[in-house]
């Protein structure tokens, strides 16, 4: 894809049942890839064997929690996760969570 990307025509994918994730930029060296979480919601704890990712808040309040450290995140904070860390990111607020996450190499496959 060229031209200007956002989630209105990025490739949109579903995960969790009710999380959302569109990606932004889907390349074999990077992914840029915006999520929204919805209250309570959480991903499963995991880590990537080679996948260097950046979470970065757009709106609503992360809770990351990196190999047993927690993290929460307001808009415009972002935290670096690198790989072999197991993590988990979480909605715990009452709004909407949407962020981004950049991953060297793309996560997608990497995932244990």
């Amino acid at each position: 894809m060229t031209g200007v990307i956002s989630r209105h025509n990025a490739e949109h994918y579903i995960w969790g049942g009710d999380c959302d994730g569109w990606h932004l930029l889907k390349s074999p060296g990077l992914s840029v890839i915006q999520e929204r979480v919805p209250p309570g919601r959480r991903e499963v704890r995991h880590y990537h064997r080679h996948a260097y990712q950046f979470f970065h808040v757009l709106s609503g309040v992360a809770t990351l929690e990196v190999d047993g450290r927690i993290v929460q995140l307001g808009p415009g904070e972002g935290y670096p996760v690198p790989p072999g860390l197991p993590h988990q990111l979480a909605n715990d607020g009452t709004e909407d969570l949407e962020f981004l996450v950049v991953s060297a190499p793309p996560s997608h496959g990497d995932r244990v």
